[in-house]
């Protein structure tokens, strides 16, 4: 526990000192793109030869492989770099509360079935939340990134999307579904303790 909790005190600065310097990298880049920074500056040399080849140049060719605009690449990586360091920190907390987790439960009375539901119920809400991110960025169901996400919630989403209309051209089945697991675990491991 103290090795994961040493661990999360040394990457929470390190991931904001990351941001920050990728926020600055990212004003400098798109103002040098953007013709606010003279393109014929020292500032706008450094951010070329050193900035762009290693953050925004891997990004800026994603970006033009999916038929964007170069000049949203510095904002892209902006966003890939904060909320991998988002992700990185909420998954070593997440670990660290399930190892926690079952230690109590092999220590006190707590059944170890109920840890294994909610474990199972946790996987399908990252796996709704993946989907919802695989929508936003244009991810395929048969994608190897995504499928995962699909084969676990597509069994009840299927369902729900019968039941639920839309509203407009958003589908709230996710929503529903996501909520809905919340109940039934906790009427599940409710039901298990007593």
């Amino acid at each position: 526990m103290r090795v994961i909790d040493a661990l999360l005190i040394f990457l929470r600065p390190l991931v904001f000192a990351a941001g920050a310097l990728t926020a600055i990298g990212a004003v400098t880049s798109w103002a040098v793109r953007t013709r606010r920074i003279s393109p014929f500056s020292g500032a706008a040399r450094f951010v070329r030869d050193r900035v762009d080849p290693w953050l925004i140049a891997p990004v800026e060719r994603r970006i033009l492989r999916a038929g964007g605009t170069p000049y949203s690449a510095p904002w892209w990586a902006l966003a890939a770099v904060v909320l991998g360091g988002l992700l990185l920190i909420s998954g070593i907390q997440f670990l660290r509360d399930q190892f926690v987790m079952l230690l109590f439960a092999t220590t006190s009375g707590y059944s170890l079935i109920a840890v294994l539901t909610k474990w199972t119920f946790s996987v399908l809400r990252i796996a709704l939340f993946a989907r919802v991110i695989s929508s936003w960025v244009g991810g395929s169901p048969y994608s190897k990134w995504w499928r995962w996400s699909y084969v676990l919630t597509e069994w009840f989403l299927a369902p729900l999307r019968n039941v639920i209309p839309t509203i407009g051209m958003i589908d709230i089945s996710v929503l529903v579904a996501y909520f809905g697991l919340g109940i039934l675990e906790s009427v599940l491991i409710g039901a298990m303790l007593k």
